[in-house]
């Protein structure tokens, strides 16, 4: 099985001739998959191919910068009592707590690119998609989803970066997340690399 989108696709030809009125519209992508689908790969071969209308979303965290880190560059690094004061004003898209420290997507940058005609793209988990669906209902939810769960076994066993014990808990949580696939606008089966690429292209410039 090669990659698909299997609702709202369009071909690669109508991508290629997309006219100008829709290449300079801005919008917001929000791409969500399993840990191991590619969805890092994809997007940074996006990026490299639109360097000039792809931007990537900059998130927000209260923890501190690792060494080579910078503000406004990896996130925005902000104390507790200002993270805090923007999500209790609205100024988040989403947010939540993992291990301690906050972590958010700010809206303001967001919309400014927006208005600028950037595409925007957030790369981001699935109960963050859904956040975002309830506070930014205009997004585009693109879900990259594996050809099998077995294909996606061999792909994080290939990457040996994790225990067999992490495995099986990153395909115990793929399961969930692939069960909510019809939840999003868009799903594209990450099987062939440059055919997945292609429709991705063409459902961002749709």
């Amino acid at each position: 099985m090669k990659a698909q989108i299997t609702i709202n696709s369009i071909s690669r030809e109508n991508y290629e001739t997309v006219g100008e009125d829709k290449l300079s519209a801005g919008k917001l992508i929000v791409v969500t998959g399993p840990s191991g689908v590619g969805k890092g790969t994809l997007l940074q071969k996006l990026l490299e191919r639109h360097p000039d209308r792809i931007l990537f979303s900059i998130s927000a965290t209260t923890r501190s910068p690792r060494t080579g880190e910078e503000h406004g560059r990896e996130y925005f690094f902000w104390d507790r009592a200002e993270f805090e004061q923007k999500r209790d004003t609205g100024e988040f898209l989403e947010w939540a707590e993992y291990a301690g420290n906050l972590y958010g997507t700010p809206r303001n940058p967001i919309d400014q690119a927006i208005s600028l005609g950037q595409i925007v793209l957030l790369e981001i988990e699935l109960e963050g998609a859904r956040q975002v669906a309830q506070s930014f209902p205009s997004a585009k939810r693109i879900f990259i989803a594996p050809p099998s769960m077995e294909v996606l076994e061999n792909r994080l066993r290939d990457r040996s970066t994790d225990s067999d014990e992490q495995i099986i808990k990153r395909l115990h949580h793929a399961k969930l997340e692939v069960a909510a696939a019809h939840e999003f606008d868009i799903t594209i089966i990450n099987d062939d690399l440059e055919i997945a690429l292609q429709q991705l292209e063409s459902a961002m410039f749709d």
